[in-house]
């Protein structure tokens, strides 16, 4: 292992022999290890950087106390220019050179001398440990190892923390994309409930999970229940648990949705597909904070914040009787409506970027560019389907196209390369495109059907055999194309 990839530890230690002593210790145990005498020092190399895996520090510099520089490491991150003004007072000793650590780094203090103030102190500024003089080996080397484990592993979290972060970011520079970001600045910090309305793929998970990292619950679970996904007899149960014994195959306790999101955020996709029976217990919980197990008869709470969404018209379903009004307006207390791809399609450029460099790294692809004239065909489409068809027509294309990504790669309602026409060359020369004379002996009736099944046809291949996209171009409900390809007999070839 080079020396690069050595977790590095700093002593600030007034006194040269617990300085070599230490040194010896830590890098006996494969660690790359630095020193300070003073404040000054360990300010300098903490800025240097690479940033530090652990920080050992005597609370006695000379004149000098430790603390001051625990305190200044700890309130490191409070005082970069990006970070939020939290209030926080500044340090009792200003330092010359911030270190440029960052406030996670674990620091270890150490003393011949220290008091229970001191150690009380210490660890109210965030000291991951505290040993005194004179220093125990094996207590060192276990203290350094927790330390540095605990480092990687906050790192880990963070990487990943960020990861997903990235994939559920709100991407668009449209001024109803800033619009959002506003409403959902002044909501997040509150705990309003929320009703985010709008079409099927525009990302109103994204919305929802917006507002839960930016709220005062941020630290608590977010949890997604697809309401359209869970059977009507088994919402309940998803819901609010139940106990063993409850129904047939209940065979354990199972904790509910709204007991695992206490101290978070639920996220109730679909609410319009909830059942009415659901719904009163939705309410009593948004009522009261209780709820029952089914089967149990104890009564229990939770305390979470609630994210409601739905690509439906909840004011019309409560006049028809199929949405409690009650529960409409619980749960509307702030709406916001998640706006269509149509309507933001300045934004496309910057989503089709993210997606491709999103799916080449999943793919373990080189990048890809995407040809200019590609951007201008997927700017002119209506995108029904909002921004889930868009990934996913990316993610079609950075898998089917060579380095580049090019018109050549697109489907075809998108302006690709069309399949060949599935109608017989106008032998009649009449214009209809047509060979007539294969109808001579039928009927109108048999003759309409064929024209029809090879319009049908030549309209699946268009558009790959996507049926929504086949029915929306053929003017008719998806049901009603499914019913004409098994009237005509219509399957897809292999």
């Amino acid at each position: 292992m080079s020396s690069d990839d050595l977790p590095r530890i700093l002593i600030v230690d007034d006194e040269k022999n617990i300085r070599r002593t230490l040194r010896m210790v830590l890098e006996g145990e494969d660690y790359e290890v630095l020193e300070a005498a003073d404040i000054a020092t360990a300010e300098g190399l903490l800025a240097a950087g690479p940033a530090m895996d652990l920080v050992l520090l005597d609370v006695k510099l000379g004149e000098e106390n430790g603390l001051d520089l625990l305190r200044a490491i700890k309130a490191r991150g409070l005082d970069t220019p990006a970070a939020p003004s939290t209030g926080a007072t500044a340090p009792a000793r200003p330092s010359t050179a911030p270190p440029a650590s960052d406030p996670d780094v674990p620091v270890v203090m150490i003393s011949g001398h220290a008091t229970i103030e001191d150690a009380v102190q210490a660890t109210r500024l965030g000291a991951f440990d505290f040993l005194e003089k004179p220093l125990d080996r094996n207590r060192v080397v276990v203290t350094a190892r927790n330390a540095v484990e605990r480092r990687r592993m906050a790192r880990e979290v963070n990487q990943l923390r960020k990861a997903v972060d990235a994939r559920y970011e709100l991407l668009g520079t449209t001024p109803i994309m800033q619009e959002l970001r506003r409403q959902i600045a002044k909501v997040a910090p509150t705990r309003s409930r929320v009703l985010v309305t709008g079409e099927s793929g525009t990302g109103k998970e994204l919305i929802a999970r917006a507002i839960h990292r930016n709220s005062t619950v941020s630290s608590g679970p977010f949890v997604k229940v697809n309401c359209a996904a869970i059977p009507p007899e088994l919402i309940e149960s998803e819901l609010f648990g139940h106990e063993r014994g409850a129904f047939t195959g209940a065979v354990s306790k199972k904790r509910g949705l709204f007991e695992v999101a206490d101290g978070g955020t639920i996220f109730l996709d679909e609410i319009g597909d909830m059942a009415l029976s659901a719904q009163a217990k939705v309410l009593r919980i948004l009522q009261t904070g209780e709820f029952a197990r089914v089967g149990g008869e104890k009564s229990l709470t939770t305390d979470c914040r609630v994210v409601a969404a739905t690509n439906r018209d909840l004011e019309q379903m409560v006049r028809d009787g199929d949405f409690r009004e009650d529960l409409y307006f619980r749960l509307n207390v702030v709406p916001i409506r998640s706006p269509g791809l149509r309507d933001r399609s300045p934004d496309i450029p910057l989503l089709v970027e993210s997606f491709v460099r999103e799916c080449c790294d999943e793919n373990g692809f080189a990048y890809k560019p995407v040809d200019e004239p590609v951007l201008e065909r997927l700017a002119e489409y209506d995108w029904p389907g909002n921004v889930r068809e868009l990934r996913n027509v990316v993610e079609r294309l950075v898998i089917m196209s060579d380095d580049i990504i090019t018109e050549r790669d697109l489907p075809p309602y998108l302006g690709g390369p069309r399949p060949p026409s599935l109608a017989r060359a106008d032998e009649d020369g009449d214009g209809t495109g047509l060979d007539l004379a294969r109808y001579g002996d039928k009927g109108l009736r048999e003759f309409r059907e064929a024209v029809e099944e090879a319009f049908i046809r030549h309209k699946l291949n268009e558009f790959e055999w996507n049926i929504s996209r086949t029915a929306q171009a053929l003017g008719i409900e998806r049901t009603n194309l499914h019913k004409k390809l098994r009237a005509l007999g219509i399957k897809r070839e292999s």
